[in-house]
């Protein structure tokens, strides 16, 4: 690969693959800010044209370059440059998310909704909370977005049961501290989650309020939170922007 007045090249007599040059100089073109984050970059037609290359080895390249965190695709418009990933920790006992009743000081929560709804409702919460069949529990419905260091990174969604929290909704609006929701009731305190972590795509409402296009990549924890005792006592799903996002782990044994 060689240069012409700044301008890089791709040399087809070289021993370095056609695919590894485009590769490297699309990452010096982002590096550089000629391929800012959140820009689309080139079509494949695009690169095959300007550098008289093979669209298998454009793909090749461009896929390498997906995989590794450079670019994503989003299908029916294209390539684009990912900005830069806020790091969200993956904790081995509070779980993935931003849980009401565990919450996380550097988050910064925006409350969307507080509703109301039963089990007979949405039955998946009758499961989870292992209510009995005859049983008709009230849930708190809380549906909140999160920042990290100012960056909007998730939409979650948190299911509380009212027997245990009466007064959630009045104490989510008046954004009181976790500490002071769980004061006195030290048998419900977080200490313990269930994780499930798939990746789903934006829906329409979704894309408003995270404020992406519809049909980007969003990776999804569902967290049932439990006390000591083992009770459930919260129940999130969050759904973080993919192209913002980068889970840490940290278990100990």
């Amino acid at each position: 690969m060689a240069t012409d007045g700044g301008m890089i090249l791709i040399n087809k007599y070289s021993n370095e693959p056609l695919y590894s040059q485009l590769k490297k100089m699309i990452v010096s073109k982002i590096k550089n800010g000629e391929y800012p984050p959140g820009s689309k970059i080139p079509s494949e037609q695009e690169f095959c044209e300007c550098y008289d290359i093979s669209r298998p080895t454009v793909r090749q390249a461009i896929s390498e370059l997906t995989n590794s965190g450079y670019l994503y695709r989003m299908r029916g418009k294209g390539t684009f440059v990912l900005e830069s990933r806020s790091a969200v920790h993956a904790k081995t006992y509070t779980g993935f998310t931003d849980s009401i009743l565990d919450n996380d000081a550097d988050s910064e929560q925006k409350l969307i909704s507080i509703g109301e709804l039963t089990n007979k409702e949405l039955p998946k919460l009758g499961g989870i909370f292992s209510v009995r069949s005859n049983q008709i529990i009230s849930f708190a419905h809380i549906k909140y977005t999160s920042k990290i260091d100012g960056d909007l990174v998730s939409l979650n969604t948190s299911y509380i049961p009212l027997n245990l929290f009466p007064n959630i909704a009045e104490d989510v609006r008046n954004k009181k501290p976790s500490y002071d929701i769980l004061r006195g009731k030290y048998p419900l305190v977080p200490a313990n989650t269930k994780s499930c972590l798939e990746v789903v795509y934006t829906q329409q409402n979704e894309a408003q309020l995270l404020k992406v296009p519809e049909g980007q990549p969003l990776i999804k924890i569902s967290n049932t939170i439990l006390s000591k005792s083992g009770q459930v006592v919260e129940y999130v799903i969050s759904k973080y922007k993919a192209d913002k996002c980068k889970l840490l782990f940290e278990n100990s044994k």
